[in-house]
């Protein structure tokens, strides 16, 4: 019997920790299936060597093609994309996507801007008819490069999976799947993706999300059949439940310098695309370095990877975090561990420093980041400091938005409502609030538990696993046909 074989594009860290930190490839090489995993060139000796048990062969993403690709009718490719990022129905929460849309019209060139009341048409067009939307996701197979061409011919893969259903340059692997009439599966791999990229940047077949809250998001607000719609979790957080990466308490607070004898505040930068977040660590820097919190405490900073960006808005604000950190004393910065190449920041190398964190830190805090699933996992308690910038980013041209109107973002909103943690938008409010959970720390844990269970689903380390067995039965001869 012919051995089958599969693509998976693991096109930035995210994905990698979800394909190859976790089960989901295994269970694929267990049942005798061929895995071509795509990724960035720039990593491929350093895959091949820490993952090379896995028994899997690695190719390049070929992105940097793929970018070039992108400057073909430059204009049209970005205003498909662009109307297919914030084209989703209106049977969903898009406050999310409207933010977006806000942020385009103050920062892109005026050759765009100027177009914005016609987008704005067919936005609406598009949130109320799924004739539209199908159009929409057509008419983006005219962009379809043929850049896999003798991957395609080398290895003919039964089935095609990637970390996005097109949402970024996977959509030309997949266009390209698609012309050669191979099945092609997506994964979820972000908390907020299904409530913030809007509809496929390419005809996908399947696709595995986290949760039914998920599901729901997927099909009524970007079509998808409700049967080709999988629950499998989130493979990323396995290690989390089953407490592999932890480092010990003594190891952790060496490694940043922390001082044992004071309770741990960690901060997550977040939302750093719309808001500063100098205001939030000043407020926390200024409560850490007074007699205000009930018990001594310390701050540990953990940077955002747009603060590494060539954004000099960010560099700066980076800057601004680490000089506070050298000038006071119990202020401590973590620095980002990238994969040994150009992947993002925060990566595959990052969990057991995410881990560990959040198993050590007395109380998390930041902007709604996806970090209050993973704090919740701990059952570290959670604030989300949302204080104004008084003046946003400061730049005409930098769209800002204030964090105390974010709050019906659709993930933050499920935060709130599922009671996981408090919210703050003042440095009195935050200072009552960490008082509050130093003298509490049991509290709200109830809460944390059943927001987990409603936004991953599995709980017992056995994502990668179902996520593995549900692409195995989409390569099965029938399933395969159906797609």
């Amino acid at each position: 019997m012919e051995r089958k074989s599969v693509f998976i594009s693991a096109d930035h860290g995210l994905a990698i920790v979800y394909f190859l930190q976790s089960d989901v490839i295994s269970v694929l090489r267990e049942a005798g299936i061929d895995v071509i995993l795509l990724a960035d060139e720039s990593i491929k000796d350093w895959i091949e060597e820490r993952f090379g048990n896995l028994g899997i062969k690695v190719e390049g993403l070929r992105n940097s093609d793929a970018k070039k690709y992108a400057n073909v009718a430059r204009e049209l490719q970005w205003w498909l994309a662009f109307l297919r990022r914030v084209g989703s129905s209106k049977g969903i929460n898009t406050s999310a996507m409207e933010s977006y849309i806000r942020q385009v019209a103050v920062e892109e060139p005026n050759r765009r801007r100027v177009l914005m009341p016609l987008a704005r048409l067919l936005i609406g067009l598009l949130r109320h008819s799924r004739w539209a939307r199908k159009t929409l996701v057509s008419a983006q197979a005219f962009f379809t490069p043929n850049l896999y061409q003798d991957l395609f011919t080398r290895y003919k893969p039964d089935l095609v999976i990637t970390s996005t259903p097109g949402w970024r340059l996977d959509r030309y692997l997949l266009r390209e799947a698609v012309s050669h009439r191979i099945p092609t599966v997506s994964v979820v791999v972000g908390w907020d993706n299904p409530s913030s990229y809007g509809l496929p940047g390419a005809k996908v077949n399947a696709i595995s999300c986290w949760s039914s809250l998920q599901k729901q998001e997927l099909s009524q607000g970007s079509d998808w059949s409700k049967n080709h719609v999988h629950i499998g979790g989130i493979p990323s957080y396995d290690g989390y439940f089953r407490g592999s990466w932890c480092m010990p308490r003594e190891e952790y607070f060496d490694l940043h310098h922390l001082d044992p004898s004071r309770k741990l505040l960690s901060y997550a930068c977040s939302f750093v695309s719309f808001s500063p977040n100098i205001q939030n660590i000043e407020a926390l820097s200024n409560l850490v370095n007074s007699s205000r919190l009930s018990e001594p405490c310390q701050l540990l900073i953990r940077l955002h990877p747009n603060h590494f960006s060539d954004v000099h808005l960010f560099a700066d604000e980076r800057a601004r975090i680490q000089r506070l950190a050298s000038e006071f004393p119990n202020i401590h910065v973590v620095e980002p561990l990238p994969l040994s190449g150009k992947l993002d920041y925060y990566s595959g190398e990052d969990m057991p420093e995410k881990a560990s964190m959040l198993t050590h830190s007395n109380i998390f805090i930041t902007v709604y980041s996806t970090m209050v699933v993973e704090a919740a996992i701990h059952d570290c308690p959670i604030i989300s400091a949302c204080i104004d910038a008084p003046n946003g980013w400061d730049t005409s041209r930098k769209y800002s938005l204030p964090l105390s109107r974010i709050g019906d973002w659709p993930t933050h909103m499920r935060f709130r409502q599922a009671g996981a943690g408090l919210v703050s938008e003042n440095e009195e409010q935050l200072c009552q609030m960490i008082n509050h959970y130093l003298g509490n720390p049991e509290a709200n844990s109830l809460e944390r538990s059943k927001f987990v269970q409603q936004e991953v689903t599995y709980t017992d380390g056995s994502a990668g696993r179902r996520t593995g067995e549900i692409l195995l039965s989409l390569l099965k001869k029938d399933n395969a046909r159906a797609l």
